[in-house]
């Protein structure tokens, strides 16, 4: 081969590369964004991406296309390797068009999420898009179809991670949404249906893009997104560690890592850190990041619906999802956003072979007109859905109260719980002490000389009854009490027990989920 074709089949490449030019790039580093192929560089192992598709063309001749030059056809594709395990990835490119999707730049998008699905690898979205070419019509909505529908096949097959990096509006905004989770970067990225012009024009409402869909509004107020981060930098490394919790497919297991953090260390401090108190609160994330090697915790969806907490940890090296009340925030009561957030994170972790750990403290679901009119019993149902249709291993720990409903919701031993364990302060009846007096022996106290100190002595017989882990363990509905100090060994031993956990479903098309 000749000098010359070489050169410039290097001069093409340099040309392509180079996106939307210089002054494209330094108008997309004034915005304190990276470049698509910077944010690559970040992501991939050093010199281990492979682009695909360098060179395709758009085809569109109308609105004066035919003239422009889209290098790259505005988004970077291939794969590589991210601490040494396969990848594929996309990223937009701003600096060209906007990084608007027309039907070719789809087809890129397209090729390298079908090559993931048959490799069995993740595939990771960097998001940077003024959305659909307009100059493509029909087209453009074409591709956005092509991709929603590789979305639904590849989920619960291959981990799918959408990254919001810039603008994502329309229905651009639909495949993240389809992805197992979504991270979006403060103040330089948005996710909206309609934007602000056009609420304004149709509803006559003002608002920001940031306030309408800026990384805080999602993972503060929809929910819509899992993780926020402070810059795009800090957002591939929080990719990266997500990844690294998670497998390659859903025929393979989590990686497991080497830890120095014995499985059998004792936290005397756990045995005080339940007040004595029924009504008095106290933080779960202290108990979990106590069970977790070196106290290693990574919270999902943080910000929305914080009386549940989901995440992942490790015992022993292995990932562990946990689902755990919280306390602070609404006594931990599950509602209608977090019986949502529970029961999709549960989903998730089924799907990829990730054991789920339940911390319960729940005095039931939240009470009010507000709840029952938004639906609470239909999405409150999705979380005994998911525990229920849920294989992989399941150990359920009661650290306080375990109330009615909310008691099953949580994952007992009924719905599908391998190993039930209790501190010593559990309360596991079908309401609390207050309620059930009030209840059962409405008649005595109301009859009663002194109705009020009636009442109390009532409440205390049946919370020395009812109020401990005691009966339910005799009637076999908890494996055993253990003392609080030694609960990561225990938990250890029965994650390790489990780990050879073979468990099917009936032959089904799929279930109705009460979406």
């Amino acid at each position: 081969m000749s000098p010359s074709k070489v050169e410039v089949l290097r001069e093409q490449k340099e040309k392509l590369k180079s996106g939307g030019g210089a002054e494209k790039i330094q108008s997309q580093h004034e915005k304190g964004k990276l470049t698509a192929r910077e944010r690559l560089n970040l992501l991939f192992d050093k010199n281990s991406f492979v682009e695909v598709g360098l060179f395709v063309k758009h085809r569109c001749t109308d609105f004066g296309m035919a003239g422009i030059e889209a290098p790259g056809e505005g988004v970077v594709t291939g794969y590589g390797t991210i601490d040494g395990r396969r990848v594929f990835a996309y990223a937009q490119d701003f600096t060209v068009i906007g990084g608007s999707l027309g039907l070719m730049h789809a087809e890129k998008i397209v090729n390298v999420m079908d090559m993931a699905l048959k490799m069995g690898a993740p595939v990771i979205g960097l998001n940077d898009s003024g959305g659909a070419r307009i100059q493509e019509g029909v087209d453009a909505l074409s591709g956005y179809g092509k991709i929603f529908k590789r979305n639904t096949i590849s989920s619960g097959v291959i981990p799918q991670i959408s990254a919001i990096m810039g603008p994502c509006a329309g229905g651009a905004v639909y495949s993240p949404a389809i992805t197992d989770f979504i991270f979006m970067v403060d103040q330089t990225s948005q996710m909206f249906i309609t934007g602000p012009q056009v609420i304004q024009t149709v509803t006559g409402e003002e608002i920001s893009a940031e306030a309408l869909g800026g990384a805080q509004t999602h993972n503060t107020v929809s929910g819509v997104a899992h993780f926020r981060s402070v810059n795009d930098t800090a957002c591939i490394q929080d990719i990266k560690r997500l990844l690294s919790f998670l497998p390659s497919n859903n025929l393979e297991k989590p990686p497991v890592v080497e830890t120095p953090d014995d499985v059998n260390r004792i936290d005397e401090g756990l045995d005080e850190i339940v007040p004595e108190s029924p009504s008095k609160p106290y933080d779960m994330k202290k108990i979990i990041k106590s069970l977790a090697d070196s106290g290693d915790f990574l919270e999902v969806q943080s910000g929305y619906a914080k009386n549940i907490i989901i995440g992942f940890i490790r015992i022993g090296g292995a990932t562990v999802g946990v689902v755990a009340n919280q306390p602070i925030v609404r006594a931990g009561c599950l509602d209608i956003n977090s019986s949502d957030k529970g029961a999709r994170f549960i989903r998730t972790c089924d799907a990829f072979n990730i054991p789920l750990l339940n911390l319960v403290d729940v005095p039931g679901f939240l009470p009010g007109k507000g709840q029952e009119h938004g639906g609470v019993i239909r999405h409150g149902a999705k979380m005994l859905f998911a525990y229920s249709e849920s294989t992989v291993p399941k150990v359920t720990l009661i650290i306080r109260k375990a109330y009615g409903g909310a008691y099953i919701g949580m994952c007992n031993k009924e719905l599908g719980a391998d190993a039930v364990l209790a501190w010593p302060s559990a309360e596991i009846a079908v309401m609390g002490p207050d309620g059930a007096a009030n209840v059962i022996f409405k008649k005595q106290i109301q009859a009663a000389p002194d109705p009020q100190a009636a009442r109390g002595e009532k409440i205390d017989e049946y919370r020395d009854k009812f109020s401990n882990p005691y009966i339910a363990a005799a009637r076999g509905y908890i494996d055993d009490i253990i003392e609080p100090r030694f609960t990561r060994s225990r938990l250890s031993a029965c994650f390790a027990m489990l780990s050879t956990k073979k468990e099917s479903l009936p032959p089904k098309k799929h279930g109705n989920l009460p979406v």
